[in-house]
């Protein structure tokens, strides 16, 4: 009985099924479609047979007691094979595939980054370029395996992942003494804080399931650091204080700019704010912690305030 399933295919490359050749058309001139700059289209093909099993797990990393792993593009929702003969196991944190080099490349190889010879070199494919930009192919080096490498089961490390996806958390919004429509002053505190919320700066929580293990993780932001767009930066391990009347300097979170802004980029500094969260996790028997990062930008202009002096 036919069944309909998605394969990958990579560009370029015929893959045979069974003694067939899968035919790729997704429009009515024969041509495919396939997201830019992706090594991977989604097609859907009539397979006869039954797709082989993944090579026999080992205890180790990447072994669980959780339930029959289900792999998914975060981004589209697509499910894809969590093993792929070509490409390796699926990593459901960053949604690429990993496979690892044999033999190893020689000690003296650049993408061993120094570390040789602990750790390993793997070959990473992304098939969403979108979810991790630039690593949609090529070579890096691990000091562990990734995260489901070797599993047929979800581990709890993945479940976290989904977790802290469901939260959707996002960068710092932005605040600051400087309307957007005006301009602070040279040796004038800028106060720097963010509108506190569940995806702004915690906490926040969510829980990931499949049938035999649910995680739930609970993720809190610990610090932000302000990036000031004059090649300075503040680190507060708080959200700052909304401004109030009558304030000079924040009890908590600001920045003095001692040059004008004049002569940047649209005369005005970019300030960039990097959300540190830590998410613990835990359920199956089992638990952890995790570290994301997430980052938001806006604009401040500063200028110089003039003295007229006349006699």
């Amino acid at each position: 009985m036919l069944s309909r399933v998605r394969l990958p295919l990579m560009l370029g490359l015929t893959l045979a099924l069974g003694s067939a050749t899968a035919a790729v058309a997704t429009n009515p001139d024969g041509t495919v479609v396939c997201p830019p700059g992706s090594p991977v289209c989604w097609v859907e093909v009539e397979d006869p047979g039954t797709p082989a099993p993944p090579p026999p797990v080992n205890d180790g990393p990447g072994s669980s007691t959780g339930g029959t792993r289900q792999c998914v593009i975060d981004r589209t929702g697509v499910v894809v094979p969590c093993f792929h003969e070509l490409w390796g196991w699926f990593n459901n944190r960053d949604d690429c595939y990993y496979q690892l080099l044999d033999p190893q490349p020689d000690a003296a190889d650049s993408a061993w980054k120094g570390n040789y010879p602990d750790g390993a070199i793997y070959h990473v494919t992304c098939p969403d370029p979108l979810n991790a930009p630039g690593t949609n192919g090529g070579w890096t080096w691990l000091p562990s395996p990734p995260d489901g490498y070797g599993a047929t089961e979800t581990t709890p490390g993945e479940l976290a992942a989904r977790a802290v996806d469901q939260m959707r958390l996002t960068g710092p919004a932005i605040r600051t003494t400087i309307a957007a429509d005006r301009a602070g002053l040279v040796g004038v505190p800028v106060w720097l804080w963010t509108e506190v919320t569940p995806t702004t700066w915690g906490p926040n929580s969510a829980t990931a399931s499949v049938p035999g293990l649910s995680i739930t993780a609970t993720a809190q932001a610990t610090r932000i650091v302000w990036d000031m767009g004059d090649g300075h930066s503040v680190t507060c391990a708080n959200a700052g204080t909304p401004y109030y009347l009558g304030g000079i300097n924040s009890p908590t979170c600001d920045y003095v700019y001692r040059a004008s802004s004049a002569g940047r980029p649209d005369d005005a500094y970019t300030l960039t704010a990097t959300a540190t969260w830590q998410v613990t996790w835990s359920g199956g028997g089992t638990s952890g912690t995790l570290t994301v990062t997430r980052s938001s930008s806006a604009t401040l202009r500063i200028g110089e305030l003039q003295v007229l002096v006349t006699s």
